[in-house]
């Protein structure tokens, strides 16, 4: 059962939320898990004209949980088992961007990290005017993975995205619609409204000739995805193995400035 995701059903539209209580709102193992499952659950809906994915009014989502209690030290484990944790993140973004029914994500105060994997992943984004991006992954010593860099690249091109993914820049909502991030900037609180809006004006088209569409412009713009898009999970795995990258999230736990050596 999931206790994390609530799906409501409002005509053609499913509308999924998410919400762990904590102040990040964090995608823990479990969090993703019951968001793929959600996804999977709209690949063969032909009564679902849209999906709309939402966190909280206050927050999106901070990322990835690094405090989650089924995170595990990767020195402790195989990799053989790494590989297949990784995957989660790949797993529940490749389930999102399978959707049949054209996906909107509303975002509400931050989206970082692997928030900003997951919302490239849906068809469109609306964002609130207190809506916040921000990529830190580098910052952390490691890598952005689950698939996103070809995603990033095919919205906003490739200066842009390594200014997200490299720089570490933190982009407002303005900034982040004149780069074509996201689709439509609503006001506070009202991101879920608008893309509610949004997925009536969908729902009053013919679902099918909608869904087809869809799929033909994905095809197009991320025909390369899957061939550049598959090494970055093998990268991550590289990474967990450096020193700056045990430093990047020693730090982050410990609430103070890293110190890197390249190593």
């Amino acid at each position: 059962m999931a206790e994390l995701v609530t799906v409501k059903i409002e005509g053609r539209s499913a509308i999924v939320s998410f919400d762990t209580g904590g102040r990040a709102n964090a995608l823990s193992q479990r969090l993703m898990r019951e968001l793929t499952a959600a996804a999977l659950h709209f690949h063969d809906a032909p009564e679902i004209s849209t999906v709309i994915l939402t966190g909280r009014t206050d927050v999106f989502t901070m990322g990835a949980d690094l405090k989650d209690p089924e995170r595990q030290d990767p020195a402790e484990i195989p990799l053989s088992q790494r590989r297949i944790m990784q995957r989660a993140g790949p797993r529940l973004c490749e389930a999102w961007e399978k959707i049949d029914a054209l996906t909107i994500c509303a975002i509400e105060g931050w989206c970082i990290g692997g928030g900003m994997a997951l919302m490239a992943s849906l068809d469109l984004r609306v964002a609130s005017e207190a809506a916040r991006f921000y990529v830190p992954e580098v910052e952390r010593g490691m890598n952005m993975s689950w698939g996103s860099i070809p995603r990033f690249v095919a919205l906003v091109g490739p200066a842009r995205t390594k200014r997200l993914a490299a720089l570490c820049e933190k982009v407002d909502a303005r900034t982040a619609e004149a780069w074509g991030l996201v689709d439509y900037v609503a006001p506070p609180e009202g991101a879920l409204k608008r893309a509610k809006a949004l997925a009536a004006d969908a729902g009053r088209l013919p679902p099918t000739a909608l869904k087809m569409v869809k799929h033909d412009v994905n095809v197009a713009a991320y025909a390369l995805t899957r061939a550049t898009g598959h090494r970055d999970l093998e990268s991550f795995l590289l990474m967990q193995e450096s020193d700056d990258f045990r430093e990047g999230v020693a730090s982050f736990l410990e609430g103070r400035a890293p110190r890197f050596t390249g190593d």
